[in-house]
């Protein structure tokens, strides 16, 4: 079956899968959609008789026709076969009991964080498709903290590629700083942008709606896309560990197929969840998805609520990555959830982009809330979790995985499904905050990694050990408003 892509924000002519990774953002500024997600499932037998990588054989072949089985059998390869440290080769992302929580660990990558697991894929979908045309591409992402290291490391020297990543200056751990400031690369480039990741983002999305800069780089053969979840290249290699979860359980006799399941998932950015509401389309049996969020807690007031409003103070804290009010991705479940409406969808961004705030009406509110539950968790809730669950279990947590952890404990209270809790970080890029909720202070962050090794089974990933003695090769700051001519000055030295 052909699939193709349109707009959440206008029903026009599709466009295949290899332009739409492409091009990563609509033109009209809306992301991409498959209108007809969920008309073919997957078929959980195969599923659970199968590994990683043959579910993502299944995912793929369902939702990138425009690629041949050939091209997505090497790209699944490539990414897969030698980058990920676990024990058993068929899992590339495993699956914990803590207490009775499963916890399914995503931090098992090159970079020791869950976007890992779409970034070291994208690099080659993006490649496939830029082998049918003479053109270049422009990678411009903005991260919170893990995503511009795990597509820095994806698209590190890829041929007929360059990468520019936006971070927040002064808002990400110290060693997520690291990671990205002594990223090498010839065709890598990084940023610490003055204000907070929304600031970042906000103006990424505008850099690929200007049509100066696009006919600028268009001369030199150069196109933009996008490594943020915005890309349905990011989003879609994520749904295949939903499914794997599954898998696992069904393999542990935890659940038989077809029982029901449900995730609580730390997001700020709403494209892990919507990760899994889309393989809950594609036939994953998910009685309900727990939204985690930490103290900026606009998506828990949402789905409380039905209203989604920006018009807040921004927290920062130790959970970094969830520091985000504008939860892009929250766009796509809108489409689905209300009808495929898109005039309804544009006119909620366009509420969101003029005024701050958007209100659902009250049959899309429900929908969402069927399949959707919030919570939040301000910085003392995260550390009291992460030490109850050490002293209780000798499992170690980080910040993000702290809120995702909570929120299943509190619904194992009600659910009479097991609850999966996402682990989308390693404890070791948060070593000191970690450290701190147990009890010990640290101000040196490599001390602080060897402190933690000591009292935790699981030993510092190698990468990250491997930071502390790093040379420091990108130091420039900039504010907002300098990114376009950022991008078009290192797009042209990128790519001389």
């Amino acid at each position: 079956m052909e699939v193709y892509y349109q707009s959440t924000r206008q029903n026009t002519h599709g466009i295949e899968a290899k332009a739409a990774v492409l091009q990563g953002i609509s033109p009209d500024g809306g992301l991409y959609v498959w209108p007809n997600l969920g008309e073919e499932k997957l078929d959980l037998n195969e599923v659970c008789k199968s590994d990683y990588k043959g579910i993502a054989s299944m995912v793929f072949n369902r939702l990138l026709s425009g690629y041949s089985q050939q091209e997505l059998e090497e790209c699944i390869d490539n990414a897969y076969s030698h980058t990920f440290k676990v024990d058993q080769p068929d899992t590339i992302t495993p699956l914990a009991t803590v207490g009775d929580v499963e916890v399914l660990e995503l931090f098992r990558g090159p970079t020791s964080a869950f976007k890992d697991v779409a970034l070291t894929i994208l690099p080659w979908f993006l490649s496939k498709a830029l082998a049918a045309t003479n053109k270049k591409a422009l990678i411009l992402t903005a991260t919170s903290g893990d995503t511009g290291k795990a597509a820095m490391s994806g698209f590190q020297d890829v041929d007929h590629t360059g990468i520019c990543v936006f971070y927040p200056d002064g808002k990400v751990s110290a060693v997520q700083q690291k990671q990205m400031a002594s990223q090498p690369g010839k065709n890598v480039r990084v940023f610490g942008v003055q204000g907070n990741f929304d600031d970042a983002q906000s103006m990424v999305k505008k850099l690929f709606l200007d049509e100066e800069l696009r006919e600028r780089l268009a001369r030199e053969q150069i196109v933009l896309s996008s490594a943020n979840s915005i890309n349905i290249g990011r989003l879609i290699p994520q749904i295949v560990y939903y499914f794997d979860a599954y898998r696992q359980l069904v393999c542990k006799g935890k659940i038989a197929i077809g029982d029901s399941v449900s995730f609580s998932v730390p997001t700020g950015n709403f494209g892990d969840v919507l990760a899994g509401y889309y393989a809950s389309l594609m036939g994953l049996p998910v009685e309900k998805f727990y939204v985690a969020s930490n103290a900026n807690n606009v998506l828990t007031d949402f789905l409380k609520t039905g209203v989604y409003d920006r018009n807040r103070p921004f927290i920062q804290t130790i959970s970094p990555s969830m520091d985000i009010l504008i939860s892009s991705n929250l766009e796509r479940l809108l489409y689905y959830a209300s009808g495929k409406e898109t005039d309804k969808v544009a006119g909620w961004m366009n509420d969101l982009a003029t005024k701050g705030f958007y209100e659902l009406d009250k049959q899309t509110k429900e929908i969402i809330q069927s399949m959707f539950k919030g919570g939040y968790y301000e910085d003392e809730a995260l550390r009291k979790t992460i030490k109850d669950t050490y002293d209780a279990t000798g499992y170690v947590l980080d910040p993000h995985t702290a809120a995702a952890y909570a929120l299943a404990k509190e619904a194992r209270k009600d659910s009479k499904v097991p609850v999966i809790a996402l682990a989308t970080a390693s404890p070791y890029k948060f070593t000191q905050d970690v450290l701190e909720a147990l009890g010990i202070s640290q101000e040196d962050p490599w001390k602080a990694m060897e402190q933690l090794s000591a009292m935790h089974d699981d030993p510092i990933p190698a990468p990250l050990a491997a930071l502390q003695n790093a040379p420091i090769l990108h130091d420039a700051v900039i504010a907002p408003e300098e990114m376009k001519e950022s991008v078009a000055a290192k797009a042209l030295e990128i790519f001389q």
